[in-house]
């Protein structure tokens, strides 16, 4: 964290629907003001929990959250100034794109004079002037969508919360919206904390992701170190490709540990202590990966079996038995020369230990 202000902090968080199974665990996140920080992980694994929390539509089982140092457990979500972003858009079908915008203000009490320019102003944000009159169903998908995105705005908001808002929309139009929304949140400079279980959604627009999973924070981090630095199994592999390997560490000189998996031993990066005889999870991604490479050109080189290749437009995607795994992928650029690998081949892999990530087993945390 920067030394910015810190505009929404969950201490401590659980939640519990039935008094057992905890669907929020231990959460301890802090939001800047004026970051766009992604909730990133599968169905179920609490980030809409957390989000409704945060609006006040959940109470906490246990914790603290915080909006700028205060608590909000006792204010109610029509105080908290929160805007709201849903998948299902939330607008008013019987009002025109005009009342829908203008209705949080009316609630506010803004004067009529406020409401119209306000309204105008919010519109011309989502380049919808001139759309006032229209109703939401002769608008198309993306269009309600940016109306939804205007409504949350139009009050002013400091905190805009998104859940799911372009699950909805079409591969094309969800990649316009991601830019739009990230175009609309740098302008404005509001804080938005944003669900997803798109990956590349949250790689996209996001300053920080954190990665939820079985009710808890996995890792927080900026995108690029997220993809480059996973700190856990779930994390690796949620994030983009990665290969797993499973081993144990046979020797460490300063970061680099050797692992046996079995069949071959991997020189890899230690990411936590690990120590002779420890259990290790090995990631690689397939695109640090090289293909018959020239003998001694890498210190992790190993004999592989084709069993597999599938095309894929730009590359192909070539699955391999190496080092124990039957599922060892690397991809392999759709450029001249790519048919030379074919299925049932043998051929030499080759890797660095640094693009190795030598993890601690995700089922040690799960049992401690």
């Amino acid at each position: 964290m920067s030394g910015k202000t810190v505009h929404v902090e969950f201490e401590g968080v659980n939640k519990s629907y039935d008094g057992r199974k905890l669907v929020v665990r231990d959460l301890n996140l802090r939001v800047e003001e004026g970051e766009f920080l992604t909730l990133l992980g599968p169905s179920g694994s609490g980030k809409t929990t957390c989000l409704m929390m945060l609006a006040g539509f959940e109470d906490p089982t246990g914790g603290v959250i915080r909006i700028f140092g205060d608590s909000v457990g006792k204010v109610p979500p029509r105080r908290r100034n929160i805007g709201m972003v849903f998948q299902n858009y939330a607008l008013f079908p019987h009002l025109s794109v005009g009342e829908n915008l203008a209705y949080p203000l009316e609630v506010r009490r803004i004067e009529r004079a406020g409401v119209v320019e306000r309204v105008r102003r919010a519109l011309r944000l989502v380049r919808l002037e001139g759309f006032e009159g229209r109703r939401p169903g002769e608008l198309s998908g993306g269009q309600q969508q940016r109306v939804a995105i205007a409504r949350a705005l139009v009050f002013e908001p400091r905190l805009v919360l998104m859940d799911e808002p372009l699950g909805a929309l079409d591969r094309r139009l969800r990649e316009e919206m991601q830019y739009e929304i990230r175009r609309i949140q740098r302008t404005l400079g509001v804080t938005v904390v944003y669900v997803t279980h798109d990956q590349q959604e949250a790689m996209a627009m996001s300053d920080r992701v954190a990665v939820f999973n079985r009710g808890r924070i996995e890792q927080v981090a900026p995108p690029e170190v997220l993809y480059e630095e996973p700190e856990r199994g779930f994390v690796a592999t949620f994030i983009g490709d990665n290969n797993l390997l499973f081993g144990r560490v046979l020797g460490v000189e300063r970061d680099i540990c050797e692992a046996d998996t079995g069949t071959d031993v991997v020189k890899a990066f230690l990411v936590a202590p690990r120590g002779v005889g420890d259990r290790v999870t090995l990631a690689i991604r397939p695109e640090r990966v090289a293909l018959d490479p020239e003998p001694g050109r890498y210190s992790n080189e190993f004999e592989a079996q084709v069993d597999d290749i599938a095309f894929l437009g730009d590359h192909l995607r070539v699955r391999l038995t190496v080092c124990g795994s039957t599922d060892f992928v690397i991809k392999i650029a759709n450029t001249v020369g790519h048919g030379a690998v074919l299925e049932d081949d043998r051929v030499r892999i080759g890797f660095t230990p640094l693009d190795c990530r030598a993890l601690v087993p995700d089922e040690e945390r799960e049992e401690g």
